[in-house]
C-alpha cells in the first residue's frame, strides 16, 4: 500500500495515505525523511525547509502562507499556515486548453424519453407546494393515494417539502419561485402536482403562467383553499397523472444524454487524490460522449477560481465566471463575513487547511475540459459540456440546485460520509475504504483503492457503469433509505 503522495512536482509537502507516529523514515524519490511527529492519514508533511512567510504548494499552487518556519518531517496545516485569499479581485483572460483523453464509445443507458424531447432517469410522481404551509396535507394525499391505488407500477410517489412560498420578498421570492418551477419541469418526474394554499405570495396562477409550456396531462394544480376537500380533490388529479405515468417504458438513450451535477461535500486530505479526480476523470469522458456535466460550490473556487478561468471557451464566458465568483465574494462582503471562514472542522480533521487547499481540491471534479457556460442560480441547461452554476457549498442548497439546472444525478464525493439525498438519485462516492467499508448504506462507489493499488482507467470503468445502471433504474443508496430532500437559496428577510 502506498505510503504517501507528491500530487505535483513543484510542491513542497507530501500528503500521507495511512496515519504515521513520529520517528517512522519515509523515502520520498531517493531522499529519506523522518517524521518529527504523529501525522493522520490526509495530512501534509513538509518536504523541504519552509520559511515563515513562503508559499505552501499543493497540486503544484500555493494554498496558502507559513506563519512560522517549518523544519523538513514537520506536520503542515492549520497550526503553521494561514490563507493568501483577499477580497474582489480583477482577473485577465488567458486561455488554454486541454484535449480530452477519451474516445467516443456510442454507450447507451435506458431512460425515459418525454414528449418535449427531454430525458428523464426516473417514472415519478411528485408533489411541488408552492408554499410550506401545504407540507402536511401533501403527506396525507400521499398516505391516502397510496392506500387506494397501490401505485406499485411507478418508480415512486414524493413530496418536496420547504419552508417558503410566502413572506419573501426579492431575490428570495424569485428563487423559490423559480427552484419550484424547475422542479415541476424536470423530466425524472412522469407526473407532478402542483400544490398551493391560495393566501401566499407564490400564488398558483403566477406560478404556472411562469412554468411556460407544460404537458397539461402530466402536471395539474390544486388551490387548497378553494375546494372543500382538498385531499379527495387532489387524489382525484393524482389518478389522472397515474393513468398517463404508469405508461411509461424506458428505452436506449444515448449517453450524450446524460446531464449530471457534480458535488462535493465532508471533504477530507484524499478527495483531491482520489474521488475528486475520478469524478473530473468521468466528466472529462461524459462530455468527450457529447454529455453534459455541472459543476457548483462557488465558495469553494475561491483561490482556484483562475484555473476555471482560463478554461472559458471565449470572453463571453470568462466574464461570466469572473461575476460568478466576484459577485459570491460580494454577497460574503455585503453581509461583513470573512471570504474564506472555510473549510469546515471537520475538513480541517481530515487535513484540508485552507480554503484554497479545499477549492483546488474541489475543482478538480471539473476535470480538464473547457468551460462552456455558466448559469445564474435556478437557470437550466442550455449547453453540452462543462457548465459553472451560481450555487453556495451547502449540500443540500447546492445539490438541489444542481438539479434544478435540469441534472439527472449528482456525483457527490465526501471523505466523512452522509446520508442525505436530493430529488435527484445523489450518488456518494467515498474518498477512502475506511468510510466505505463503515458506511455501505450511505456510499454508493468507494475510490479509496486508488489511494493503494487501483488505477483511474480501472476505477472509471467501474463508474462508468455504476453510472450507467443508476441511470437505466437502479436505485442510489439514499433512495433506498427514502432520503430525498430539498433546499432553497435564501439570502434576505423573512417578513
Amino acid at each position: 500500500m502506498k505510503e504517501f503522495v507528491k500530487i505535483n512536482s513543484r510542491d513542497n509537502v507530501i500528503i500521507l495515505l495511512q496515519p504515521f507516529q513520529k520517528g517512522k523514515v519515509l523515502n520520498v524519490y531517493g531522499t529519506d525523511i523522518t517524521l518529527q511527529e504523529d501525522v493522520e492519514r490526509g495530512h501534509k508533511v513538509a518536504i523541504v525547509p519552509i520559511k515563515e512567510g513562503e508559499d505552501i504548494l499543493k497540486y503544484g499552487f500555493p494554498i496558502g502562507v507559513a506563519t512560522a518556519d517549518i523544519e523538513v518531517g514537520y506536520h503542515v496545516h492549520t497550526h503553521n499556515v494561514k490563507t493568501k485569499l483577499g477580497e474582489v479581485f480583477d482577473y485577465t483572460y488567458q486561455p488554454g486548453f486541454a484535449e480530452l483523453p477519451h474516445k467516443f464509445r456510442n454507450l447507451t443507458f435506458n431512460g425515459y424519453r418525454r414528449k418535449n424531447g427531454e430525458v428523464g432517469i426516473r417514472n415519478e410522481i411528485w408533489i411541488v407546494p408552492t408554499v410550506g404551509c401545504v407540507n402536511g396535507i401533501a403527506e396525507q394525499i400521499i398516505r391516502e393515494f397510496k392506500a387506494e391505488v397501490n401505485p406499485s407500477d411507478i418508480e415512486g410517489i414524493e413530496v418536496f417539502k420547504h419552508n417558503y412560498g410566502c413572506s419573501q420578498l426579492g431575490d428570495d421570492h424569485e428563487n423559490t419561485k423559480r427552484i419550484l418551477s424547475d422542479l415541476a419541469l424536470h423530466p425524472n418526474a412522469g407526473g407532478v402536482l402542483v400544490l398551493g394554499l391560495g393566501c401566499e405570495n407564490n400564488k398558483i396562477d403566477e406560478f404556472k403562467a411562469s412554468l411556460g409550456e407544460y404537458d397539461a396531462d402530466r402536471v395539474k394544480f390544486l388551490s387548497t383553499q378553494k375546494v372543500q376537500d382538498e385531499v379527495s380533490e387532489a387524489i382525484a388529479l393524482l389518478k389522472e397523472i397515474y393513468e398517463v405515468v404508469r405508461h411509461d417504458r424506458r428505452e436506449p438513450i444515448p449517453l450524450a444524454e446524460l446531464k449530471v451535477g457534480l458535488k462535493c461535500g465532508g471533504s477530507d486530505g484524499l478527495s483531491g487524490i482520489t474521488a475528486n479526480p475520478l469524478v473530473g476523470y468521468f466528466s472529462d469522458f461524459l462530455i468527450s460522449q457529447g454529455g453534459t456535466t455541472v459543476l457548483t460550490e462557488v465558495p469553494e473556487m475561491f483561490g482556484a477560481e483562475t484555473i476555471l478561468m482560463n478554461r472559458c471557451v471565449n470572453e463571453e464566458v470568462f466574464e461570466k465566471t469572473v461575476h460568478l465568483i466576484n459577485d459570491f465574494k460580494q454577497y460574503f462582503i455585503d453581509l461583513k463575513q470573512p471570504i474564506y471562514e472555510n473549510p469546515s472542522p471537520g475538513n480541517k480533521a481530515g487535513g484540508i487547511t485552507t480554503l484554497e487547499d479545499k477549492s483546488l481540491g474541489c475543482t478538480q471534479k471539473g476535470g480538464i475540459a473547457t468551460v462552456v457556460d455558466v448559469l445564474k442560480y435556478g437557470e437550466r441547461l442550455k449547453t453540452k459540456g462543462l457548465n459553472l452554476l451560481s450555487s453556495p457549498g451547502n449540500d443540500l442548497v447546492s445539490t438541489t440546485a444542481l438539479g434544478a439546472s435540469g441534472s439527472h444525478l449528482v456525483l457527490f464525493t465526501t471523505g466523512r460520509g452522509t446520508p442525505f439525498g436530493s430529488f435527484i438519485p445523489t450518488l456518494k462516492i467515498a474518498t477512502n475504504s475506511e468510510l466505505a467499508k463503515n458506511k455501505p448504506h450511505w456510499i454508493d462507489y468507494n475510490a479509496g483503492p486508488l489511494a493503494e493499488d487501483k488505477t483511474f482507467d480501472e476505477a472509471l470503468e467501474e463508474l462508468i457503469d455504476k453510472i450507467i445502471r443508476v441511470a437505466s433504474g437502479e436505485k442510489a443508496n439514499h433512495e433506498k433509505s427514502g432520503f430525498r430532500e430539498i433546499a432553497i437559496f435564501k439570502s434576505g428577510v423573512t417578513l
